[in-house]
Formats: C-alpha cells, sequence, structure tokens
C-alpha cells in the first residue's frame, strides 16, 4: 500500500514538474515581425547592409536603403522618419554608401 501511495506521488509529481515546464510564449518575441528597409541607424541594422558589409550593425549611413530591421508586421511602411523617408519592405535606392 505505502508502494502505491508513494508512485502515486511521484506521477503526480512528475506531471506537475512537465506542465510548469510548458512556457506560453512571450507575447512581445511571439508578435509577427517584417523586414523594414531604410529605418536603422548607422551600425544598427539586423542584417544585409549592401556589398562589402556582412550582417547585423555593417550600415554605415543612418536610414541606408539597402539595410533591414526587423519591425513589428504592419508597421514597416507607416513609419515617419527624418526628411520624409519612409521604410519600405524592398530595398531602396536611397541613402547608399558611396562605392
Amino acid at each position: 500500500m505505502k508502494t502505491k501511495v508513494m508512485s502515486a506521488a511521484i506521477v503526480a509529481g512528475a506531471v506537475a514538474t512537465a506542465v510548469a515546464g510548458i512556457s506560453l510564449p512571450n507575447t512581445a518575441s511571439a508578435q509577427a515581425k517584417e523586414k523594414c528597409y531604410g529605418v536603422s541607424l548607422k551600425g544598427q541594422n539586423d542584417c544585409k547592409a549592401g556589398p562589402g558589409t556582412t550582417c547585423a550593425g555593417t550600415s554605415t549611413i543612418d536610414y541606408q536603403g539597402n539595410a533591414w530591421t526587423l519591425v513589428p508586421k504592419g508597421t514597416c511602411e507607416t513609419m515617419e522618419l527624418p526628411g520624409d523617408r519612409k521604410g519600405s519592405l524592398t530595398e531602396l535606392d536611397r541613402d547608399l554608401p558611396k562605392a
């Protein structure tokens, strides 16, 4: 009888541990994102900054048109930036480093 009680306690403990280990997605990180070109400041892009660069943090100009940053989905093209610039879902030909 004592063995059944301990077994039940072990099973209950295992189930409680398993349930506690399941975490709900963090709403901030689970939020849908999209690549937005031309919105990052110099050196603050998430990736791609044209020829001669590697990846994150390699943009050399503020609002560089061929560098992107992840932003909440649906906000890219409505971002208001200095100089009447807007973000874009595709690469831009503006604000590129001189070759």
